[in-house]
């Protein structure tokens, strides 16, 4: 657009034939910013402004990229503002008390961004629309279709399907995140009907999101056909006894009802009493003075600067920055990309080989043709030697039968070839190669039958260093260290369904993105290197981050086998059992209810049948809480049983029978996980793509589950698991004597706690004694409330707040510990593990007691979590060491949190168990002695719930 960005004018100019009005989706707006972006917080005071920074940073994206086809494409607004949703009561609660209910309530960091996200919408200078008993979608059909009666165009800046009923000939919609333009041919090509019909697709399948009921078994595809033959939804229903498959009929006359209701609630209103005229959003000039003093305040240091240049452009008079701008790092050239190389030759390369073996070090980065590690192709290689001094070697551009018009592409070394003289130096010990989040490009070239050996990996330095202060991708980090904006993928490659892979973009195009990369990880490495020794996280780095990469590289690639017959058997199995639960509560009930409707269940066990012990939400109808129906399950009431019941296996038929076939990886048919290393606060582990972290093992059914994961003929799998290792940490950490004691006497734990707390013996103790012993254990580590804890166990408040008194009187050094780590935090902004690892707390001193409470609740976590997850670590690192040593065949699979799990020949089974139970239990050797035994337990079996 124009340096006349959108501007709340001082008078009124009215909206015409031809003129452009821009209507942007603020609230949704607001959750893509805080789920696109990592924590952020004000340095000055705390708070929480990771959502603002992201929303500012999309809204200027909109209002100030000239480069955007897209927006150059719908024109320049002359009228413009931002809609945001009130609250979340409005009229459609009035007509279904359920509408909404599921959502949970926003995150504690995000409530306090939204009144600063309004004030960024006014620095920008845009009106800020909101109504009392309305959403914003229906401020904004009132606008689009006053809009439209007067034959001006609106833009309506949103991706949400709630909307695209308002697409016409004058309306279309715009979704920023994908650059795509959504008008009436985009809405058919998704839905298979037009705008016009949106409102009757969505009332017959429904919205989860919403608690929009719709028409059970009615998808999008099949309601476009039913709409495509009866036209509409009230003919459709009038005429469902028409329908020749039986349970689709059945189901449109059971649920016509709800399908009505459902039209009324996604059905737009577009009469709303609006307070604020059309004709007040007009454009004016751009006041970047005004909008430069509200991001200096939230501490926006990037977006500010890129505010000042276009200030400069456009002959602004702006005040002078408060603060000096982000500097390059010391002793290094500005960031030329017309200064990098494209490497076509294997003489250039050799000579790029021989500066390394000089240099003994390089930068290296891979690009590939997708993110997964074990199905990606090798496009081309980023080599950095120093900064500013950076190529790339494009290989497999325009490969397999692409038609690809690019004079470059039949320039490319062959692939063979470029690999040859790579091979030698990438495993040459005495040469560093340095990587950004490197795992992935280790697992790659391991691929290429190239080991690469000894690295350096950037994104672990800063996790050592700066854990829980920022997020640790290379964008990030190149605008905090370098003050740089890296090239973005998106930039060159396009988004949505027609973004690029590397191996079709055009060579010229591909390589300063590509070199980039190499460049920006070498100034990266030469920025933050350096403060592991000034800030003696050294060998916390060397011994605990820098060899996982290679480690979690060779588990990903081996990847665990998965019955895929076993999964669909339970699949069956799940079903049937479901729909023999079903059958069973609607007996009960002594009606047909849906077990799926919250709404529904609620009738029946609170309304009809009078059940006690009933919580009512928010909106004001029941809850139907997993909490309220264990409660009511464990009164003897089976209707609630049978629903509890129902209820499980349908989470586990949706998130894991069927979800993990589509898993599988079909050249090894195994399932590879990805595993991020600096992800999370406390040095754990996080599995991605899929989480087999999160496989549940509590119940028989949820055991089942792992009965799929098996070993290779003639294999075994062993599971080695850490028992109790976070208790046995706090004994050790807390110095709790009593505690220390009863570990290393091998006493049952919770019934030692039970007996203290509660006087009663250990020998013939109830289990219910010793389960609220063992809630309160396990609690204590997660500074678990009183609140908490009576939800837990199902008993009164007060009753939780006398045990957590008890506990502390009996076990006073628990309460000490986290007096005094809350009070460390406070002093030095951070907390340790055991073995040094901090996790920085920047809230701990937040204004915002949410903030506040969190901060503390997590330095009293970290230290105990952190320090399992460190132990952990050093057995992964050095377990290959120790099965090499020990001459046997086993192979790590996969990191359980507490838990890792091997494969190995059967008959290596009894010494695969006592050398991992070994290594693992002596992991703290020789650095650190922990005054409690670490005990491991192990199992072997044909599939993980044997071993287990």
């Amino acid at each position: 657009m124009s340096d006349k960005s959108p501007q709340q004018a001082s008078q009124k100019a009215p909206l015409k034939k031809g003129d452009r009005l821009y209507l942007i989706d603020g609230s949704a707006y607001i959750f893509r910013a805080y789920h696109a972006l990592p924590p952020l917080t004000r340095k000055s005071d705390g708070a929480p402004v990771g959502a603002v920074s992201g929303f500012c940073n999309m809204l200027w994206k909109l209002l100030a990229d000239v480069n955007d086809d897209a927006v150059k494409e719908m024109g320049t607004p002359t009228h413009f503002a931002v809609i945001f949703d009130h609250s979340s009561e409005t009229f459609r609660n009035e007509m279904y008390t359920e509408y909404k209910a599921n959502r949970d309530e926003p995150p504690d960091d995000l409530k306090p961004q939204f009144a600063m996200i309004r004030d960024a919408v006014r620095a920008f200078g845009l009106p800020c629309i909101e109504l009392q008993g309305y959403e914003a979608d229906d401020l904004i059909c009132t606008y689009a279709r006053q809009a439209e009666q007067l034959e001006a165009e609106t833009i309506i800046i949103s991706s949400d399907k709630d909307l695209m009923q308002l697409i016409s000939e004058h309306t279309i919609m715009y979704d920023t995140m994908k650059s795509r333009r959504i008008g009436v041919d985009e809405v058919i090509e998704k839905f298979g009907v037009g705008p016009e019909k949106m409102i009757d697709m969505q009332a017959l399948i429904g919205d989860s999101v919403d608690n929009v009921p719709g028409v059970p078994g009615i998808g999008p595809k099949t309601a476009a056909q039913l709409l495509e033959e009866f036209g509409t939804l009230e003919n459709l229903l009038e005429n469902a006894e028409a329908i020749k498959q039986n349970k689709r009929r059945e189901s449109l006359i059971e649920h016509a009802d709800n399908a009505r209701l459902s039209k009324k609630l996604v059905t737009l209103e577009c009469n709303v009493p609006i307070e604020a005229e059309i004709d007040d959003f007009v454009v004016t000039p751009f006041d970047h003075a005004r909008l430069i003093e509200f991001l200096e305040e939230m501490e926006f240091t990037t977006l500010t600067k890129r505010v000042r240049t276009k200030a400069d452009q456009a002959g602004a008079d702006v005040p002078e920055p408060s603060a000096p701008a982000a500097a390059p790092a010391p002793d290094t050239k500005p960031i030329d990309r017309d200064a990098y190389e494209t490497v076509f030759s294997p003489e250039r390369l050799r000579e790029w080989m021989a500066r390394t073996r000089e240099r003994g070090h390089l930068a290296v980065d891979t690009e590939t043709t997708g993110l997964d590690c074990m199905t990606a192709r090798l496009v081309g290689v980023c080599l950095s030697t120093g900064p500013g001094e950076a190529c790339y070697v494009p290989l497999t551009h325009g490969g397999e039968g692409l038609a690809f018009d690019d004079e470059d592409v039949g320039k490319q070394m062959k692939l063979e070839d470029a690999l040859a003289i790579l091979k030698p130096v990438l495993e040459d010990a005495s040469v560093l190669k340095i990587g950004q989040n490197f795992k992935y490009d280790m697992l790659l070239l391991s691929r290429y039958g190239i080991d690469v050996a000894p690295i350096d990996d950037t994104m672990l330095i800063s996790y050592a260093l700066d854990c829980g202060i920022n997020g640790h991708g290379m964008d990030e980090l190149a605008d905090k260290h370098l003050g740089h904006t890296c090239i973005k993928f998106t930039d060159i490659a396009g988004t949505g369904k027609k973004q690029k892979t590397f191996d079709q973009l055009v060579i010229k195009e591909a390589a300063p993105y590509a070199a980039e990369d190499a460049d920006v990880t070498f100034r990266l490495w030469q920025a933050l290197k350096p403060r592991l020794v000034s800030e003696r996280m050294a060998t916390l780095y060397a011994t605990l981050e820098r060899p996982m990469p290679a480690v979690i590289s060779a588990m990903e690639r081996e990847g665990v086998k998965v019955d895929c017959d076993v999964l669909s058997r339970l699949s069956s199995e799940f079903n049937q059992r479901m729909g023999a639960h079903e059958a069973a509560a609607r007996e009960l009930a002594g009606e047909d209810f849906n077990l799926g409707s919250p709404k529904q269940i609620s009738d029946i066990l609170f309304g009809q049948m009078g059940l006690p012990g009933g919580k009512k939400t928010k909106t004001g109808a029941w809850s139907t809480s997993a909490d309220v129906l264990d409660d009511l399950a464990a009164q003897g009431y089976e209707i609630a049983r049978e629903i509890v019941n129902w209820r499980q296996l349908s989470k586990l038929v949706g998130t894991y029978t069927d979800a993990l076939q589509k898993d599988l990886n079909k050249d090894t048919g195994r399932v590879h996980t990805s595993y991020s290393l600096a992800s999370t606060t406390t040095g754990r582990l996080s599995s991605n793509d899929p989480n087999l972290q999160n496989i549940p093992i509590r119940t028989e059914d949820g055991r089942k589950i792992r009965t799929a994961f098996i070993a290779e003929e003639g294999n075994v799998l062993v599971s080695a698991d850490y028992s109790q290792i976070e208790l046995r940490l706090l004994a050790h950490i807390a110095d709790i004597t009593s505690l220390k004691q009863a570990f290393s006497d091998g006493v049952d734990i919770h019934a030692m706690t039970a007996s203290e707390m509660f006087g009663v013996p250990i020998a013939g103790m109830d289990p219910m004694v010793r389960r609220k012993a063992k809630a309160i254990n396990f609690g204590i580590i997660y500074g678990i409330s009183a609140f908490g804890l009576a939800n837990q166990l199902g008993i009164p408040r007060g009753e939780a707040k006398d045990y957590i008194d008890a506990y502390f009187e009996k076990f006073p050094g628990i309460r000490q510990y986290m007096d005094d780590t809350k009070k460390t935090a406070m002093t030095h902004g951070y907390v340790e593990t055991v073995f040094g690892r901090k996790t920085h707390t920047p809230n701990i001193k937040a204004k915002i007691p949410a903030q506040r409470s969190y901060a503390e609740r997590q330095a009293i976590n970290a230290p105990i979590q952190g320090s399992a997850a460190d132990i952990i670590r050093r057995a992964m690192i050095r377990m290959p060491y120790a099965l090499a040593r020990s001459k046997l065949s086993a192979r790590m699979l996969l990191q359980v949190h507490d838990e890792l799990i091997f494969e190995c020949p059967a008959d290596q089974a009894n010494d695969t168990r006592e050398l991992v139970k070994q290594v693992m239990e002596t992991a703290c050797d020789p650095v650190l002695k922990i005054s409690v035994p670490l005990v491991v337990e192990t199992g072997a079996g044909l599939n993980w719930d044997e071993a287990h």
